[in-house]
């Protein structure tokens, strides 16, 4: 091409110059016909599009004059083809659509090359046009690139005020306010997953969350608290499942997952139970990983877990009152004939086969079988928590009625109480 400020460059820019206007025009009905997403956007953002168009037709004559359209040339195309358009833009429209949108633009230009060019310059325009091409495609990665960034920074502090609100409990209305800034569908169930940081940059460490969360097709919002990877998913089918595919965004130690819930309004609950389940995990050296914080209810109750205790008063032991059948008494015989079967039989006077009977009942009504270790853990520590809960106190033997077993005494005083 002939050097910057030559007769036919001049007229070749001139009539560029006097086209920017239909080419932009141009371009933006190309984009219609062919780009079925773009016919969808907002009136507001075709507009903007419109202007990056137009934009860009006069950077690609101040880069012909300034001697970009050389072969050898190494002129980058300035970012400020995009500052047209304000950042919500980058928003709206991905970087693959915006790579879309150049490349129907270069094709009406060239298209033009004809008409825009002096002749005997055609070929040469037409390869500057390609070079140029190559240039505002890379303008466009290094404005995704910066927003990105930015978007990153910000959705970091946002989710770590998102996890900390969600720690502390507060109202549904902040966590669903933060949430919706972060694009949270709540698709259900959700459910929160804790464990030990693996340490390191922050931001590196969501990034592998988010990463892995996007092969497994899961949402989630994570945070660092402390020496914590709390991370809150959202639309898993089975969340002890879906951590389990994440486990290497964590450090070392146990991950727990608390019980799923209908949506992030209630994930506070989730939270305390696996925050309450981590705290209490290491009691339980062979626990699997994840486990469940359901799982570890005797410990939580013995570190002091309060929701913990409830549960296993509430759902182990006051149900064991209620299903009567001599239950809790044979339950007691079981546990002081060191688990063997036929001993309590003997303490209890009846046949094997009724205490057999009797441990598959308990298995029932409590979901924990007593003949299997973990199981028989939890049942010796919800009877040890439903005997100190002065809201179901024990009939003691002597205030027994005259001719009234010491069995249906207890059952019928506990049931009153529960």
């Amino acid at each position: 091409m002939n050097e910057p400020g030559g007769s036919e460059l001049s007229a070749t820019l001139r009539r560029i110059e006097r086209a920017a206007g239909a080419l932009a025009t141009a371009s933006v009905s190309r984009m219609d016909e062919t780009l079925p997403w773009f016919r969808t956007l907002p009136a507001d953002q075709r507009s903007w599009v419109m202007l990056v168009a137009q934009a860009g037709a006069r950077s690609l004559v101040q880069w012909l004059r300034d001697g970009g359209g050389t072969a050898d040339s190494t002129q980058e195309v300035s970012d400020e083809v995009f500052a047209a358009a304000p950042q919500a833009l980058a928003r709206s429209i991905s970087l693959q659509q915006t790579v879309a949108l150049i490349k129907v633009t270069i094709d009406v230009v060239e298209e033009q090359v004809s008409h825009l060019a002096a002749e005997g310059e055609e070929q040469q325009l037409r390869e500057a046009v390609l070079r140029f091409s190559r240039e505002i495609a890379f303008a466009a990665a290094r404005v995704y690139a910066r927003a990105a960034e930015s978007r990153g920074a910000w959705d970091a502090r946002l989710q770590a005020l998102l996890v900390d609100a969600l720690l502390r409990g507060d109202s549904p209305d902040v966590l669903a306010s933060r949430a919706a800034a972060l694009g949270w569908s709540d698709a259900p169930p959700v459910a929160v997953a804790v464990g030990r940081s693996p340490g390191g940059e922050v931001s590196a460490v969501l990034h592998t969350v988010y990463r892995q969360a996007r092969r497994i097709g899961v949402e989630v919002i994570g945070g660092v608290h402390g020496d914590r990877l709390v991370i809150v998913l959202g639309g898993a089918a089975d969340p002890v499942a879906a951590t389990g595919k994440l486990l290497s965004a964590f450090g070392d130690g146990p991950v727990v997952v608390g019980p799923a819930v209908p949506s992030l309004d209630e994930a506070t609950e989730s939270a305390r139970a696996a925050l309450a389940g981590f705290r209490a995990a290491p009691a339980w050296p062979t626990a699997p990983r994840p486990v469940p914080a359901g799982d570890l209810l005797p410990e939580r109750a013995l570190a002091g877990d309060a929701e913990a205790r409830r549960r296993l008063r509430h759902d182990v032991y006051a149900t064991l009152v209620r299903a009567g059948g001599e239950l809790l008494e044979t339950l007691d015989a079981f546990f002081a004939a060191g688990g063997t079967l036929e001993s309590a039989a003997r303490a209890l006077f009846v046949h094997p086969n009724t205490v057999r009977y009797r441990l598959r009942r308990i298995a029932e009504v409590t979901g924990f079988s007593p003949l299997a270790p973990r199981d028989a853990f939890a049942l010796r520590v919800a009877l040890t928590v439903g005997r100190l809960d002065p809201v179901v106190p024990v009939v003691p033997s002597q205030t027994m009625a005259p001719g009234v077993s010491k069995t249906s005494q207890t059952g019928d005083d506990h049931r009153r109480f529960l």
